[in-house]
């Protein structure tokens, strides 16, 4: 976490490869690249969020994050919220940790 805004946390994030399937039934969650090409999959297509571009996927629709190298990018999600929705797994991330 870099930073708070009134209950919205900013994460600094870096992610490779798969993500896993899941969704965030209370709340959107928005997406600022930075570095590298994002795409995000829908079960019904997807899209690729490019460095400078943000992309907001809304409450409850299941995505899978995607990206075949290194992407810097920032999310912006209410306090408490898992990167893994209720997937759970390896690659859910601890929250309230601030850089």
């Amino acid at each position: 976490m870099i930073a708070e805004i009134n209950d919205y946390q900013v994460k600094i994030v870096r992610i490779e490869g798969d993500f896993v399937w899941h969704d965030h039934p209370e709340t959107d969650e928005a997406f600022i690249v930075l570095d590298g090409a994002l795409r995000i999959d829908f079960r019904d297509g997807s899209v690729t969020v490019s460095p400078g571009e943000m992309y907001v996927v809304p409450k409850g629709v299941e995505h899978k994050p995607f990206a075949a190298g290194e992407v810097k990018m920032l999310l912006i999600e209410p306090r408490g919220v898992l990167n893994t929705g209720h997937e759970g797994g390896e690659r859910t991330a601890r929250n309230d940790v601030w850089i």
